[in-house]
């Protein structure tokens, strides 16, 4: 039998939830409602989320949405508006609340045979607002197989033992440009995404979000977060509030900073002359999910 869902709008400023192997519900960011069927035993996600919009966009609650479901394993689903969407009037929110309220819908169609290629492509398909998004999408299956696909930044990283053992690759055309999604028939689709496949297991831990987290955030600083608060929704909150205080920080050596520099980018020759050096985070949203594997 269906179980309904719960809607849940995003604050203004931040939010978070928790959601366990006992909440069978969908969670949604700024998203439609969804229907789920019960979980089987074996494997299955419980997930926290928090999310900060860029000081800028609190008012519209951000340019990120994500949605979170109990459906078989469980599925976690995060993506990232493109925001020089803003520069044509055209608001970079209400693609990706779209897609993912799409995505979510779709989450337990028969022609999606809980396929993270499939969901992408239906929920794409189904899109109709004028925009484009990155988006990443994770589903576990309950004997242990976490099926991972993303378009472009959005990121996931898989930690077992304090250690990780997993990280997505993303997309980009060049710097700062990565693979999207988009209402423009020239951009990418699912056939572009890359797919992963891994074998997950009981106390593995899934940190899922946009690039705001991980343009901030480095890979021990994750860890360390992750190891010393295992309680799902405390780590999603850290994780995004140290994500965004860094990306507030000039002085800060960001690995979005670390990045530009190696590419390139950097101060002109005459601050490099005094000794200066591109530094500092990247003002963005931050949108981080936290999913432990557990028994169902």
């Amino acid at each position: 039998m269906a179980i309904p869902m719960t809607r849940i709008m995003v604050p203004q400023a931040s939010s978070s939830l928790t959601l366990s192997k006992s909440t069978r519900v969908d969670f949604l960011c700024r998203c439609a409602p969804s229907e789920l069927q019960p979980l089987r035993s074996g494997l299955s996600l419980s997930a926290g989320v928090h999310a900060i919009p860029h000081p800028d966009k609190v008012e519209k609650g951000g340019e990120d949405a994500l949605f979170v479901s109990s459906y078989r394993g469980g599925v976690i689903a995060v993506a990232d508006g493109v925001s020089s969407w803003a520069e044509q009037d055209v608001d970079p929110s209400l693609f990706s609340k779209e897609l993912m309220a799409n995505a979510s819908r779709l989450v337990d169609d028969e022609e999606v045979r809980y396929d993270p290629g499939f969901l992408i492509d239906k929920a794409h398909t189904a899109t109709t607002s004028i925009g484009s998004a990155t988006i990443i999408v994770a589903m576990l299956e309950e004997v242990g197989v976490l099926k991972i696909g993303n378009v472009g930044d959005c990121g996931l990283k898989l930690l077992r033992q304090g250690q990780i053992i997993f990280s997505t690759t993303p997309q980009e055309h060049y710097f700062d440009c990565p693979y999207q999604l988009s209402s423009e028939e020239s951009a990418q689709t699912y056939l572009d995404a890359s797919f992963n496949i891994m074998e997950v297991k009981k106390g593995d831990v899934i940190v899922m979000g946009s690039d705001g987290l991980f343009d901030n955030v480095f890979d021990h600083e994750i860890v360390d977060i992750v190891t010393k608060h295992t309680d799902v929704a405390e780590s999603s909150r850290l994780l995004a509030e140290v994500a965004s205080s860094h990306s507030r920080d000039p002085a800060f050596e960001s690995p979005y900073a670390l990045e530009a520099r190696a590419k390139g980018f950097d101060v002109p020759l005459w601050k490099k002359a005094l000794g200066m050096k591109l530094t500092g985070g990247k003002l963005d949203d931050v949108t981080v999910i936290v999913a432990q594997v557990v028994d169902s």
